[in-house]
């Protein structure tokens, strides 16, 4: 398993995480088949949110009761959840109060006295950053939580967020996949007139700005086709990029899954990917992703056969 730098916090974590967001209904054995295959396959890094399940916390607290972990079998793991949406509304909500509820409510369903990373949960647009930061000191300073990130946050909200905000922002989580690449592709066709692939569409180019910002990536939907419209492997509306992609998995004695998540980890700017499958033989195959060297070539094929241009 290949690891990167967690942010600019010195760690190094695998490039490719366990999404928990579906498992609000799995029994405890299938939870932990799926945690053991990704651990067999040097996977020690978990995505939770608040909002996962049928209920608030259903996930954290279903993965916690299932794990029955040891405070040494604990620490064995980076556990990260997300806070800030209200799903009732449904709204957004990074107000202090909330912010420290929420936390105190996933540490409770984790049965944990800590995370270690704590993503707000999509753009809050009545975000008062002197708020959030006075959540994220006390959660930092009670050691409630270790480390501090965003998702699906652009350059500029960033930036405003860390006006106020002391401690560095290490993870954006952003949807990513061979189909669904605007981050990616933008600055591929940048300047070409005439071209939706051009348009930049998140405040100006937050792949390169996390990369600037030591800021890992994590791509998250790495198999959907586009915003949660289905997934491109073996689906019959993507009949050249599959064609590639088999041919490229029969090169490498790899599942095509795999092939889909080396496309994301080929990329120089050192992304996980997170992984929403419930299948262990799906999360054993993704993961053989995490280190495969496509060639030039071969990323650009994939790209080209998604449907984007290369001028």
């Amino acid at each position: 398993m290949k690891t990167v730098p967690l942010g600019a916090t010195g760690r190094q974590v695998p490039n490719v995480v366990l999404g928990l967001m579906r498992i609000g209904e799995l029994d405890d054995d299938a939870v932990l088949e799926l945690v053991r295959t990704a651990r067999d396959a040097g996977v020690d890094f978990v995505d939770h949110a608040d909002v996962y399940g049928g209920e608030l916390h259903a996930c954290e607290r279903r993965f916690a009761e299932a794990m029955k972990l040891t405070p040494s079998q604990r620490a064995e793991f980076t556990i990260q959840t997300k806070a800030g949406i209200v799903r009732e509304g449904p709204y957004f909500d990074f107000s202090y109060e909330h912010l420290i509820e929420s936390v105190e409510g996933s540490l409770r369903a984790l049965d944990t006295d800590y995370v270690d990373v704590l993503l707000l949960h999509r753009p809050d647009a009545l975000v008062e950053p002197d708020e959030v930061a006075r959540a994220f000191d006390e959660l930092e300073s009670s050691g409630k939580v270790r480390a501090f990130g965003v998702s699906n946050h652009t350059p500029r909200q960033i930036e405003l967020l860390k006006r106020s905000v002391r401690q560095p922002i290490v993870a954006n989580q952003l949807q990513l996949s061979i189909t669904h690449a605007p981050i990616v592709a933008q600055g591929v066709a940048a300047n070409m007139h005439g071209e939706d692939q051009s348009v930049t569409l998140d405040g100006g180019g937050v792949l390169d700005y996390c990369r600037l910002q030591d800021i890992t990536v994590q791509a998250w939907s790495p198999f959907q086709a586009g915003f949660f419209n289905g997934v491109f492997l073996g689906s019959p509306r993507y009949p050249e990029l599959n064609a590639v992609i088999d041919r490229l998995a029969a090169k490498y004695d790899v599942p095509p899954i795999a092939i889909a998540v080396a496309w994301i980890t080929r990329h120089p700017a050192r992304m996980q990917v997170v992984l929403g499958t419930t299948t262990p033989e799906r999360v054993a195959g993704a993961t053989r992703g995490s280190d495969l060297p496509l060639t030039r070539p071969e990323w650009y094929e994939l790209f080209r056969a998604a449907g984007y241009r290369v001028p």
